[in-house]
């Protein structure tokens, strides 16, 4: 029951902040695109996009920070697409149930303002 109110709670976010784009796809990027990229392929619990921000909420055992997953985005004809790719196994034993939230800014991104930016990872349902 806890899950169904959080993700409601961040829908309801999303469709409050104005600019919002909510993740049309959650599926892995064509192995040919990702084969030469470092790390995994990180599957999200939540993510929202908006005011020039990407924030994503990931499993945590207590130690995942910005530097253990890598931000990837490519050009499409529909806008860019980012995939999160983990580095950085979290190792720490610390029961985090809710994961580790994540955010970085477009000019982080290489993105300009206002860009229509979609996500291309797997949603996985937080554990617990």
């Amino acid at each position: 029951m806890k899950r169904i109110t959080t993700l409601a709670a961040a829908l309801g976010l999303c469709a409050a902040l104005p600019a919002c784009a909510v993740m049309e796809r959650f599926r892995d990027p064509p192995a040919a695109q990702t084969a030469d990229l470092p790390g995994q392929i990180e599957p999200v619990h939540a993510a929202v996009i908006a005011h020039d921000q990407a924030v994503f909420r990931v499993t945590s055992n207590g130690c995942t920070t910005k530097e253990d997953i890598m931000p990837v985005v490519r050009p499409s004809n529909d806008g860019p697409i980012i995939t999160l790719r983990r580095i950085k196994e979290d190792r720490c034993r610390e029961s985090r149930p809710e994961g580790a939230s994540l955010s970085w800014s477009f000019e982080e991104l290489g993105l300009p303002s206002g860009s229509r930016l979609s996500v291309d990872n797997p949603y996985q349902m937080p554990p617990g």
